[in-house]
């Protein structure tokens, strides 16, 4: 397997910058980085983007997370191991990733569950995070970024 370009970001100056802008913005709105990255591992899932789903489970293994919560993800509404925000986290996520699957993308009740659990502020981070991961899966899935690369080559589950 061979990437398509090496690295994306290398072509355009400026551009891998902005979007780590955007994480530090993100990270001053207080949600608990595991939060984010159950987000960015389930919406990795849903994209098919190996890179993320390697990174966001390695980081989440980092962040000490049991690795129950992360295997069990991509079945998080039918696992005990996700709070209510988590979960609320998850579905705006989820909604948020489909939006082509149906008229209403983020319906109403999505939103207000995740309201009940986030301020403005934070929502407007998970809505932000959201969108960068989604922008890092397409980035990746169209440029065949291999999973573990950046680790320095490690791609055999060993790392």
């Amino acid at each position: 397997m061979e990437p398509r370009l090496k690295n994306p970001f290398a072509h355009l100056p400026g551009a891998f910058e902005a979007l780590q802008s955007l994480h530090k913005s993100i990270e001053t709105a207080g949600l608990p980085r595991a939060t984010l990255e159950l987000m960015n591992l389930r919406a990795s899932q849903i994209n098919g983007c190996g890179v993320c789903v390697d990174l966001h489970s390695r980081m989440l293994e980092k962040l000490g997370d049991k690795r129950t919560r992360i295997f069990a993800v991509a079945g998080w509404r039918e696992s005990p191991y996700y709070s209510e925000a988590e979960r609320a986290a998850l579905a705006l996520a989820e909604a948020s990733c489909r939006i082509a699957d149906r008229a209403d993308a983020v319906p109403d009740e999505i939103w207000k569950e995740a309201a009940r659990h986030y301020d403005e502020k934070q929502l407007a981070a998970l809505v932000a995070s959201i969108g960068a991961i989604n922008l890092w899966n397409r980035l990746n899935v169209a440029t065949r970024q291999i999973a573990g690369e950046w680790l320095g080559g490690i791609v055999d589950g060993r790392a």
